[in-house]
């Protein structure tokens, strides 16, 4: 214990903490001078401005530094293309012209600042890197994006704000609703654009996850492809009042528009609509395998029977569907079926409908941790779940483009947090099967060779 003495009568050892001094900032350059140190006018002046600012925090200290470096970066650009001030040089190419008013990008806002200008001699401006700079307004959008993206409402911006110091605020712009609207809107088309043109030939794609969000009277249908080894990428969407054929089959036909290649075999994973079980068919013919989505259709059933019904039912059907033999599997669900038809036909005809798809990864021969992935869209959904977090906010859609602008932000701002899927070492496995699915006759022709060598 501090202050017990040692029984040895030496007393306790306790280690010395220096005392910290709070210094005065806006005296620095006073406190400098009386300790023999002289500074360049330039530097105290600098050193008395960034005191100033020190009291209303390190950031907003932080900021009036980093104000002074840009000042002096300036500054030492019109020196190097200029001279010396001051100075006569008569061989010098370009002088002094004043200074101009201008704004930088700083903590999520625009300040104010002066900057100086120089022109050549025979009459025409010289451009200064550091102003093109500090003025850019790649970051400022940026940092809009992820704030909205983050669900920050546009009317906290300026309160999320980072402190630069009350002198630097008064100056500060692009603060207003409007201004930060008008950036969020020119990044997400630019989101938008950017998925829209997504080039899909140099992605070796074997799945692809088809779902809808619905928005509004709008509706979204979006694409996820999972590469051969098991990366997740969004790839697309299409807007339209529901999910029907024409929708679904437009959004894949711009697909293969770009790139997405399935000669080898596609696995196409759906939540269950007719519509696009028939897109993906018209599209891809025989190359693409269905899987439909497990989980859809044991809720689509059970919505179907009363609530006392529901538990032992969806027993037989889980069992069933986790059937490890595909045919087996099938003939269990055949028999529910037909158990089910006399009391609930309601449900027995939502079970048989589309019933052989419920079993297409079991019969490509995919067992463990992505069969689990594959036969459900559950990855698909974690996505649109990202993406409808994304746009929580939102109280009034206005038209679809702007439902195709926020559906797609969300979307890539959901990429940044993929991992490969669940099973991904057994991504060859698949690849091996889904091309055996696509070329049914090579693949005889070569275990017939195979077993007369």
């Amino acid at each position: 214990m501090i202050g017990q003495e040692h029984p040895n009568g030496k007393g306790t050892a306790v280690k010395t903490v220096p005392t910290l001094r709070v210094v005065d900032t806006t005296n620095t350059a006073d406190q400098l001078r009386e300790l023999g140190v002289d500074l360049p006018a330039e530097i105290q002046l600098a050193l008395t401005e960034i005191g100033a600012v020190a009291r209303e925090g390190l950031l907003a200290m932080s900021v009036a530094a980093g104000m002074a470096v840009m000042q002096a970066m300036f500054d030492a650009e019109i020196a190097a293309a200029c001279g010396p001030k001051g100075r006569h040089d008569a061989d010098r190419t370009a002088t002094r012209h004043g200074r101009q008013a201008g704004s930088v990008v700083l903590g999520g806002r625009r300040v104010s600042v002066t900057r100086p200008r120089a022109r050549t001699v025979d009459g025409h401006e010289v451009p200064l890197p550091a102003s093109r700079l500090f003025a850019g307004e790649d970051q400022l959008s940026a940092v809009v994006l992820e704030r909205m993206l983050a669900g920050l409402a546009t009317r906290r911006h300026t309160a999320a704000a980072e402190p630069v110091g009350a002198a630097i605020e008064q100056s500060a712009s692009a603060t207003s609703r409007s201004a930060i609207s008008r950036r969020f809107i020119a990044q997400t088309k630019t989101a938008l654009a950017d998925l829209l043109a997504r080039d899909l030939a140099g992605l070796d794609i074997k799945v692809l996850m088809i779902d809808g969000e619905h928005l509004a009277e709008h509706c979204c249908v979006v694409a996820l492809a999972i590469t051969a080894d098991g990366t997740k990428v969004p790839v697309g969407l299409w807007e339209g009042s529901t999910e029907n054929k024409t929708v679904a089959r437009h959004l894949l036909a711009d697909l293969v528009s770009r790139g997405l290649d399935a000669d080898d075999g596609l696995l196409v994973v759906i939540d269950g609509a007719t519509a696009l079980s028939a897109a993906v068919t018209a599209v891809f013919g025989g190359q693409a395998a269905i899987q439909r989505c497990t989980v859809h259709k044991r809720r689509n059933v059970a919505e179907h029977l009363p609530e006392d019904q529901r538990a032992w039912v969806d027993a037989k059907l889980v069992r069933a569907l986790h059937n490890p033999d595909a045919a087996a599997g099938l003939r269990d669900v055949k028999a529910l079926a037909t158990l089910l038809e006399r009391k609930h036909p309601g449900a027995a005809a939502s079970l048989r409908e589309g019933m052989n798809e419920l079993f297409t990864v079991a019969r490509l021969g995919i067992t463990g941790r992505l069969a689990t992935t594959l036969t459900t869209s559950n990855p698909i959904e974690s996505m649109i779940s990202i993406a409808r977090t994304t746009n929580r906010n939102v109280t009034r859609w206005r038209d679809g483009q702007m439902v195709l602008r926020w559906t797609a932000a969300g979307m890539l701002n959901a990429q940044r947090s993929f991992r490969r899927v669940k099973g991904y070492k057994q991504m060859p496995q698949l690849v091996t099967a889904l091309r055996r699915h696509a070329h049914p006759a090579t693949t005889r022709n070569t275990e017939t060779v195979g077993a007369a060598a």
